[in-house]
């Protein structure tokens, strides 16, 4: 494994999801979606309104919203290498704001199925890039998130 992913392992992330197991994770990375591209990302399904969790300390970088993310928030590890993607959220946590810093299991948001998830199917959309510049928190390298679990 390279360095950088061995890192972020060392940081220990939690299932950014209150009350989801590890053992409840799979792996949909590199599933298809929409036919043309790939997932670059984990679901991890449960119910509307759940608390989504920083799953490690770090700084909230963007509060975004788009037609395929939904309702989103970007936040940086300490390191400032990694950029967290937790997509498709019902809300925010009332009171927080870009530039807060978060500690590993603070509550950002909360569980939805906003952009372009089914209504019925809530989950939390989690993606993990490698970035040299998180002021560009769009950009980056994906990594599998199933991975740092494993």
């Amino acid at each position: 494994m390279p360095a950088d992913f061995l890192a972020l392992k060392a940081e220990a992330p939690i299932v950014p999801v209150a009350g989801v197991a590890i053992k409840d994770l799979v792996d949909s990375f590199d599933e298809a979606r929409d036919g043309t591209r790939r997932h670059n990302a984990m679901d991890i399904m449960s119910a509307r309104n759940t608390p989504v969790l920083s799953a490690v300390s770090g700084v909230l970088l963007k509060f975004h919203n788009s037609v395929a993310g939904g309702l989103t928030v970007y936040a940086s590890d300490p390191t400032n290498r990694f950029v967290f993607m937790y997509g498709h959220l019902d809300s925010y946590k009332p009171g927080l704001k870009e530039g807060d810093v978060v500690k590993k299991g603070d509550v950002i948001g909360f569980v939805g199925s906003t952009g372009n998830a089914s209504s019925g199917a809530p989950h939390l959309h989690l993606a993990i890039t490698r970035n040299d510049n998180v002021k560009e928190w769009w950009k980056g390298t994906p990594l599998n998130p199933f991975l740092v679990y494993r």
